[in-house]
């Protein structure tokens, strides 16, 4: 009979107080308590950042290009809450009960309406939302490379679409506000939130 390498391991057979998900991870060197603690709270900035957005987007009446692509971001923002929650209860970890607890996690800070609430100002709120974002992604993708693939591939997948949202806002600003061309180089998603690369793990069609 051929052996089975694989057939066991750290976790004892029924054992339901561990995972193997985990365990392999850690083995691998991940700071699975750390990891978590970052996975909540840049889940935490997604979904402050959708509730804030549907604000600014609010404000931006009679500027339909930009509520357009407001709309997008905002949606795929709440993407972003909804790929990466279940990966941290996957993970052993949970969401704080309370959400005043949950808004002040996020590893961002809340994109207020500025004041005034211009369209120049509004797409600077943007703007800088998305690059906090870009940073807190790229933080996880570090941490996670070549030793938690499941947790890469998802951060990874959101990271791709944090870049879109900079550079759609990197080319409305520099219109908006310094009247020069500065192109993001690609298109607007087909469809409102469409996210092209966290869509697929959503929950239900319904989201």
């Amino acid at each position: 009979m051929s052996e089975k390498p694989h057939a066991s391991g750290t976790v004892e057979p029924g054992d339901t107080s561990k995972r193997v998900g985990v365990e392999t991870i850690r083995e691998r060197g991940v700071d699975v308590e750390e990891l978590l603690g970052k996975l909540v709270d840049a889940t935490a900035a997604e979904f402050t950042t959708y509730y804030y957005y549907t604000n600014l987007r609010m404000h931006l009446a009679g500027e339909e290009d930009y509520k357009e692509i407001a709309e997008d971001a905002r949606l795929e923002d709440r993407a972003h809450f909804e790929l990466m929650a279940p990966r941290i209860y996957e993970l052993g970890g949970m969401l704080p009960n309370d959400m005043k607890e949950f808004e002040d996690r996020a590893s961002c800070p809340s994109p207020k309406l500025p004041d005034p609430p211009t369209a120049e100002n509004i797409l600077e709120e943007l703007l800088e939302a998305e690059r906090c974002a870009i940073r807190t992604w790229s933080e996880v993708c570090d941490m996670t490379h070549g030793k938690d693939p499941r947790t890469y591939d998802l951060a990874s997948r959101i990271l791709n679409e944090e870049v879109d949202h900079e550079a759609w806002f990197v080319e409305l600003l520099s219109k908006e506000r310094d009247g020069e061309v500065n192109p993001a180089g690609h298109f607007t998603r087909g469809e409102p939130g469409d996210a092209p690369y966290s869509t697929n793990n959503r929950f239900n069609d319904s989201a």
